[in-house]
């Protein structure tokens, strides 16, 4: 090549892009009418299987000109959505699953689980405390009346609940003193009032040795009674001699002036008192008397019994 022109007699044959510059187009340089790589190929171009075959081709915008923009929202003919097309993927929008009620969307509600284990591990712990508590209580409760109970036949002040037992049971006799078997001097009186005996009358005489009284009772099985006696002392304190099927109980019958009454006053001295013995099935005899060594100045009222050992 020389410096000179010698190339192609035209422009638009020398250069085929002759026609973007402002010389080629004052010559007359026209684009080409197609061809790979030039403008009048691009609407050839389309995305893989988007062209429909047998379908009418949109029309390709002369050069130089705007192509007629579409409408927002409109559907574009040189674009097929994949909805569109049989078997597509569906095209309503799935709503994301809301997450459950009363937690955070994060899962059980460890906070509280957490709790409520706390409580029943405490609760369990409390009532194991309260029962070991309660059955060292009890145990304690259990050796003290052991070791305060009494020997068989030793007399104390009744409570109030044995003589409502006593009221209470139907199957054990009761029996006033003038009805029993009287010896050595011992009789029926009725000169101080308040004695619980029919009529009033109750046993006196009997403060000197060898005065008794002997009651003959049957009772349904072998095993541990409970006599109770009721007596009137002069304000001060007696004993007797108890004695159960022909054995005297090494202790003394106990005749205390449990009403606190003042001594000499005979009407304000009657009150009971109890004593447990054994007895066996069938008839037994029960024997007060007043022997050596005893302080016999008491009237006797009434004597019953009740079933095991009770107050």
């Amino acid at each position: 090549m020389t410096p000179g022109n010698n190339g192609a007699s035209t422009p638009e044959d020398d250069d085929p892009f002759g026609y973007l510059y402002a010389d080629g187009q004052a010559n007359g340089a026209q684009p080409p009418s197609g061809g790979y790589g030039y403008p009048g190929s691009v609407n050839r171009v389309r995305t893989v299987g988007q062209r429909q075959y047998g379908q009418p081709q949109a029309q390709t915008a002369a050069y130089g000109q705007v192509p007629q923009q579409q409408s927002y929202g409109q559907p574009n003919a040189h674009y097929a959505a994949p909805e569109t097309v049989p078997g597509g993927a569906p095209t309503t929008r799935q709503s994301p699953t809301a997450p459950p009620s009363g937690g955070r969307g994060r899962g059980p509600n460890t906070k509280g689980l957490l709790i409520g284990a706390i409580a029943v591990v405490a609760a369990v712990v409390i009532g194991i405390g309260v029962a070991m508590i309660t059955g060292d209580s009890n145990d304690g409760k259990k050796s003290d009346q052991a070791a305060s109970t009494p020997s068989t036949a030793q007399s104390a002040s009744p409570s109030r609940s044995s003589t409502q037992q006593s009221a209470q049971d139907g199957k054990l006799p009761t029996i006033d003193a003038k009805a029993l078997h009287l010896e050595g001097g011992a009789t029926t009186a009725s000169d101080v009032k308040g004695a619980k005996a029919d009529g009033g009358t109750y046993v006196g005489n009997f403060n000197h040795v060898g005065a008794a009284v002997t009651w003959t009772v049957d009772v349904p099985s072998t095993g541990k009674y409970t006599l109770h006696t009721g007596y009137g002392v002069p304000g001060v304190d007696a004993t007797a001699t108890l004695t159960i099927n022909g054995t005297a109980q090494t202790t003394p019958m106990g005749l205390k002036n449990w009403a606190q009454a003042p001594q000499g006053d005979w009407e304000k001295g009657w009150t009971k008192t109890y004593n447990w013995i054994e007895l066996n099935k069938g008839t037994n005899t029960i024997r007060i008397s007043c022997e050596q060594g005893n302080q016999c100045n008491a009237n006797l009222d009434q004597l019953w019994l009740t079933n095991g050992w009770s107050k």
